[in-house]
């Protein structure tokens, strides 16, 4: 009886654990699906991505400036 208990209580264990197929989104990702809903308030989740984007764009210029002879 202890045997059976034991090898159930071994398979709802490994049962619980985490899946690992699928790969975690990130904030971003989650952020892009989001703006892209029609959900309120999407339309400036989507308008800060664009502005993140731009700054990041910005900032990539300036460095490749700082760094030219």
């Amino acid at each position: 009886m202890r045997q059976i208990f034991a090898a159930a209580l071994l398979a709802l264990s490994l049962g619980c654990g985490a899946k690992a197929d699928a790969p975690a989104q990130s904030q971003r990702e989650r952020d892009s699906i989001l703006g892209q809903s029609r959900l309120p308030g999407a339309q400036g989740v989507q308008g800060a991505l664009n502005a993140s984007d731009s700054a990041a764009a910005r900032n990539a210029r300036l460095d490749s400036l700082a760094t030219e002879p």
